[in-house]
Order: C-alpha cells, then sequence, then structure tokens
C-alpha cells in the first residue's frame, strides 16, 4: 500500500490547521504551524483566492490526512455513511472516529494516530478479549479495546501510558488505565469530535 514518507509536519502547514502527526511534539512550540503558520513552498506566503472546488477538496484533504487515509480508503468511508441513516457528514467522522488505529490514540495508548496504527498492526491490542491487528476493524459500542497482557512489558507501550497518564478523557470512551483497556461508551456525536473540518463540503465535492 502506498505511504507517504515526506515530512509530515508539511501537510499540517498544507492545511493549515495542526493534525497532529507528530504526537507530543505538536503540543510543543516546535509544531511546525506554531512556527510557520503558512504553506510550504516558494509561494506558500502568497495570497490566492481558492475556488469553490479549491475549498471543497481542501476540506477533504484534511480529513483524510488528519485520520492517515489514502483516497480509496477515504471514499470507501463516504460511501458507507452515505447508506446511514441520519446526515452523511456526521456519519462520515463517527465512521471515522470508530476505527480500531483511532480508539487507541484517542484512549492514549499511542502518541499518534501513525503510531497507534503500527501497535495495532503488530498485534499489541485486542477487541472483546480477540486479538486484533486491523487498524480500519470499525468497534461498536460496548467494545472493550485492551493492550495484551504480553504487550505490557514493552518498553514503548510503558513509556506511551506513562507519557499519557494525564491525557482528559473523553465522554465517549471510558478509559482504566490501570487495566490499560478502554470501554467504548458510544461512538461520538459531531460535538465531540475535535478536526475542524466543514464535513458538508466534502459531501458536495464527492455529489457532485
Amino acid at each position: 500500500m502506498a505511504r507517504y514518507t515526506d515530512a509530515v509536519c508539511r501537510i499540517c502547514r498544507r492545511e493549515g490547521d495542526k493534525l497532529f502527526l507528530k504526537g507530543d511534539r505538536c503540543y510543543t512550540d516546535k509544531c511546525a504551524i506554531a512556527r510557520r503558520g503558512y504553506a510550504p513552498g516558494q509561494h506558500g506566503q502568497g495570497r490566492k483566492k481558492a475556488s469553490e472546488y479549491a475549498t471543497q477538496l481542501r476540506e477533504k484533504q484534511k480529513a483524510k490526512k488528519y485520520y492517515g487515509l489514502l483516497e480509496k480508503q477515504f471514499h470507501h468511508y463516504f460511501e458507507l455513511a452515505e447508506k446511514m441513516p441520519g446526515i452523511q457528514g456526521e456519519n462520515l467522522l463517527k465512521l471515522l472516529e470508530s476505527r480500531l488505529d483511532n480508539v487507541v490514540y484517542r484512549a492514549g495508548f499511542a502518541m499518534s494516530r501513525p503510531e497507534a496504527r503500527q501497535l495495532v498492526s503488530h498485534a499489541h491490542f485486542t477487541v472483546n478479549g480477540k486479538k486484533v491487528n486491523i487498524p480500519s476493524y470499525l468497534v461498536k459500542a460496548g467494545d472493550v479495546i485492551a493492550i495484551r497482557e504480553s504487550s505490557m512489558g514493552s518498553d514503548k507501550v510503558k513509556g506511551v501510558l506513562e507519557a499519557n497518564a494525564s491525557r482528559p478523557a473523553l465522554n465517549w470512551l471510558s478509559v482504566d488505565r490501570a487495566k490499560a483497556q478502554a470501554t467504548v461508551v458510544a461512538l461520538p456525536e459531531r460535538s465531540e469530535i475535535d478536526l475542524q473540518v466543514a464535513e458538508h463540503l466534502i459531501v458536495e465535492l464527492y455529489s457532485k
């Protein structure tokens, strides 16, 4: 599968928003957005009026990069959201938030989504007691995500748990740090998803 290998901080600068792709670095004054809050490249600081299409495309790209997906994957979630009852744009974000790698990150079991994806792929987690190594696995309300007992001795896992010990809890996730597990109370509402994106523009883009 194709994978982005360039400096990820360029992605945040291109989208003009923090996408939290570098873990704890994003919370410091070393963050690229804080230091250079303009697009990368020779003409990054130039002012250019964006067309309607360009505005819609940027919103889609922002959401896609935020969750670390390729175009085909992202469009698949859009099609799933279209078949669900409710508002399509909000359904799309709920599906993206319910990915196992995202839940692992939200629970504080990884410093970033890329790291969460790697840890899931290396089979460090279980869902309802069963080993799952698929980052795109969609969790449901009531599912229990836990770090495998055999992985608790890993220095990497210990370091992440220690670093995130004081991370604020989310309303839709119940995290028991002593047991290194998280329970999905419910899928998040739009107001509980902190991604600053106009999802209706993504719907308009794909609906053309």
